[in-house]
């Protein structure tokens, strides 16, 4: 695991202990404010002078009593939740400082490796820049890449998901991705292979045996890191893969997809490398809240089933975030490879009449 993790898992934690403390002072108070009503109906009781008004004194001040008692075991109980997150918080901080100090060396030395190599690489570097300036010199227009789709075939859309910890709605997100593609203008159009705990193979799987021209992935991620699930029954830690084992496993097929759209927080990072390989990549450039990303894509492929290019696909979602009166409008990004148009780029094409 890499210090990315570690972090993203301790702030988690660090909020679940927050909550916790915060539910313990709660059940305090209430336990004090149950004990002092308690004192006073008993102290009322003590200065009645008919038997029925005691009785009555007497069995509130009990009542008081019972509420109070059940106020202070539930305060027990989130008392030792605390103790436990603190002390799975430590953990974590420790986990972290090893992983840190383990990628400052690392950085360190592949800081070393590249120095060395920088006089080696800049007489080749220049060669490669003459000659490309040599080939290119008098073309005066841009030659768009062919793509693969559409063609009279549907387009074939793999929904990955993973949420090993329960705390994230992808299975809400596929259903709202399903429902919207069946309303669309073109629905017979599109081809969906739903994996709502996806795990690495199954993602290597589906790129052979499905051939997807979209590649969707909803769960955890960081800016280097995405998190598949491991294929356990119970919650669980995700099986971490690198931004770079992602990349290259989609490069490695024949049929590569068009587009991969990485509906995951921090994952904007990654969408550089992957347009090395596909000509379209998506993803956000900070923590995105579960409802905007799930408005996001239900808007976004609706739009592709109803026959928009990927850009107004794309600039339509955002404004579905914004128009629903959420805040991350901003946080979906487009990348594209140098040489595709997304705004003439539609991957859902009706057949001619």
């Amino acid at each position: 695991m890499n210090a990315s993790y570690y972090r993203s898992q301790l702030d988690r934690k660090n909020k679940a202990r927050a909550d916790a403390e915060k539910k313990v002072g709660e059940f305090r108070k209430k336990e004090a404010d149950k004990r002092a009503k308690a004192t006073k109906e008993k102290a009322a009781a003590a200065k009645a002078s008919s038997q029925s008004t005691v009785n009555s004194k007497q069995r509130a001040a009990q009542r008081y009593e019972n509420e109070a008692n059940k106020a202070g075991q539930d305060a027990s109980t989130w008392s030792a939740k605390v103790g436990k997150l603190s002390k799975e918080a430590a953990d974590l901080s420790a986990k972290l400082a090893k992983a840190e100090q383990t990628e400052r060396a690392a950085a360190e030395k592949a800081r070393q490796r590249e120095q060395q190599k920088t006089e080696r690489r800049a007489a080749a570097e220049q060669q490669k820049l003459e000659s490309r300036l040599s080939t290119t010199e008098g073309q005066v227009r841009t030659v768009m890449r062919e793509l693969r789709a559409p063609k009279p075939e549907k387009l074939r859309v793999l929904l990955l998901a993973a949420a090993s910890a329960g705390d994230l709605r992808v299975g809400q997100e596929q259903q709202r991705i399903r429902a919207a593609v069946q309303s669309a203008t073109h629905r017979d159009l599109v081809d969906l292979d739903l994996h709502p705990a996806a795990t690495a193979d199954v993602f290597l799987d589906a790129l052979t045996r499905f051939r997807p021209h979209v590649v969707h992935f909803s769960g955890h991620s960081t800016q280097d890191l995405i998190a598949f699930e491991k294929g356990e029954d119970g919650f669980h830690e995700g099986a971490i893969v690198s931004a770079g084992a992602f990349a290259r496993a989609i490069a490695a097929v024949d049929d590569k997809p068009l587009l991969v759209l990485l509906n995951s927080c921090h994952s904007a990072a990654q969408t550089g490398k992957l347009v090395d390989t596909v000509p379209f990549a998506i993803g956000m450039s900070d923590s995105i809240g579960d409802v905007d990303a799930i408005t996001y894509a239900a808007r976004f492929y609706a739009a592709v089933a109803d026959g928009q290019s990927v850009q107004a696909a794309h600039l339509l979602s955002r404004a579905a975030i914004e128009m629903n009166g959420l805040l991350d409008r901003d946080l979906p990004t487009l990348a594209c490879a140098a040489d595709v148009d997304p705004s003439a780029t539609k991957l859902v094409t009706p057949p001619p009449e």
